[in-house]
Order: C-alpha cells, then sequence, then structure tokens
C-alpha cells in the first residue's frame, strides 16, 4: 500500500497533468476555512508554486471563517485576494426576494434560495479571476460530499478539477497532517457557512464517520444507511450532465 506522502506526491503531478492538458496556466481554489479547501490549498501551492492563488471570499459568513482561511494561506504561503461578497448578495437576493413576495400564494424556501446563492456567487467569483490569469477552478468536495451530493449544483460544484473527491473526510484530515495544515483547521467542526452555526453533519442528518464507513463497505446503523442512500438517489441530478430528450 503506497504511504500518504507518496499518493499526495501523485496528486499534485495529476495537477500539473490537468492544467497542461488544459492549456491553462495554474490553478485557483476558495478557501473556506475548513479542512477541504485548506488541503486543497496545500496541494495546489505544491503543484504550481508561482502559479497558484487562493479566494476568501466572505458572504455574510462567521468571521471565524475569513480568519481561518487567512491562516490557511499563511501556513502554505499560497497568494490569496479577499473578495467580499456580503453587498452583493444581499442587493441581489433582495431584488429577487421583492420580487418573489406576492407573486402568488405558493409556499417559497427563500432560506435554501438565499443559502444557494451564496455558493453561487462564489463560483462566478471564482470563474472570472480564473479567467483572468487563465488558470483551471479547483473544487473541494471529497467522498462523502460527492456521493451524497452534498454540495450547491452550479455552486461549489461547478468547477474544472476534484482533486480530493476519492479521499473520505477522515483521509482528508490524514493528507492534511501528512501536507502542514494547522490542527485548528484540521479539528473544526464542517459547515458550508451557507447560514449561521449552520453545521454539515446537522443538515445531512448523520455524521462523515457514518458516510465514510458506508463507503468503505463497513456495517453502519440502518438509520445512517437509509440516510446516505436517500441523499444519494435525490442527487443523482447533481452529478450527471443535464438530460436531453432522444433524437429526433
Amino acid at each position: 500500500m503506497k504511504k500518504i506522502s507518496d499518493k499526495v506526491q501523485d496528486t499534485i503531478e495529476w495537477l500539473r497533468k490537468q492544467v497542461g492538458n488544459s492549456g491553462t496556466k495554474g490553478l485557483v481554489v476558495g478557501i473556506s476555512g475548513g479542512v477541504d479547501s485548506a488541503l486543497c490549498s496545500f496541494l495546489i501551492k505544491k503543484a504550481f508554486p508561482n502559479n497558484s492563488l487562493g479566494l476568501i471570499m466572505p458572504c455574510d459568513s462567521n468571521p471565524q471563517d475569513k480568519e481561518d482561511a487567512l491562516k490557511v494561506a499563511t501556513a502554505c504561503g499560497l497568494q490569496y485576494l479577499t473578495i467580499d461578497l456580503c453587498e452583493t448578495h444581499s442587493h441581489l437576493f433582495g431584488q429577487i426576494k421583492d420580487n418573489l413576495e406576492g407573486f402568488n400564494d405558493k409556499k417559497l424556501n427563500l432560506n435554501i434560495s438565499k443559502a444557494n446563492l451564496k455558493a453561487r456567487l462564489r463560483m462566478s467569483t471564482l470563474y472570472a479571476v480564473a479567467n483572468a490569469f487563465n488558470y483551471l477552478v479547483v473544487g473541494t468536495d471529497n467522498a462523502a460530499e460527492a456521493y451524497t451530493g452534498y454540495f450547491t449544483k452550479y455552486g461549489d460544484g461547478g468547477v474544472d478539477i476534484l482533486p480530493i473527491s476519492n479521499l473520505t473526510k477522515r483521509e482528508v484530515r490524514q493528507w492534511s497532517r501528512e501536507v502542514g495544515v494547522p490542527e485548528q483547521i484540521i479539528k473544526k467542526q464542517p459547515s458550508a457557512g451557507l447560514w449561521l452555526n449552520q453545521t454539515d453533519e446537522a443538515e445531512m442528518g448523520t455524521t462523515y464517520d457514518m458516510i465514510d464507513d458506508f463507503i468503505e463497505g463497513k456495517k453502519i446503523p440502518e438509520k445512517d444507511r437509509l440516510i446516505i442512500e436517500k441523499l444519494h438517489k435525490i442527487s443523482y441530478h447533481k452529478r450527471e450532465m443535464p438530460p436531453q430528450p432522444p433524437k429526433l
């Protein structure tokens, strides 16, 4: 079995190959302050010391997330930009909400709409910067998130490459220790930062440990198995190209 250090190096070479094959010049990643984006930050810095960039994009976020993102960028020496999306998000969602209210008598899920708009604004910002530098956008989804569809379609799911999507959450933490991610970040409670006090596990209804065990073929409680299988089924559309009718 390969050592983690060898797997890390293989992934770094894979990143270089993706850039070479695409005719681009480097890589950009959104730094959220969590462990997944931290690991990706370290990987892209190692792959392209002079052509890698991190974006910190506060959007009505917990201020600690920005502080943690800065710690990550400093720890790996990654050049970064901070682009505050609070005002943009507030203005755009305000317009959407004003137009939707009173439009009809249907019940509207504005909380989800508002939260996912954050992820999609971040995606648009990443691509605007990536286009300017001719870089690829790096996604930060791990295997648990990829399997359950725990990402926003055309938000954090809208990327060019997914270097850690085959890693379970526990593997992400192992790799992070290997490359030097600060322990505070590794132990941080996972959150997409979509609303105040939001956590991944509370929203999913199960834990990353359970999902990791499921992916690894281990037996887990029936309650958790049913939740994971349901999440996988209802998120099928996120992992496929949009459906098309048969050619007429």
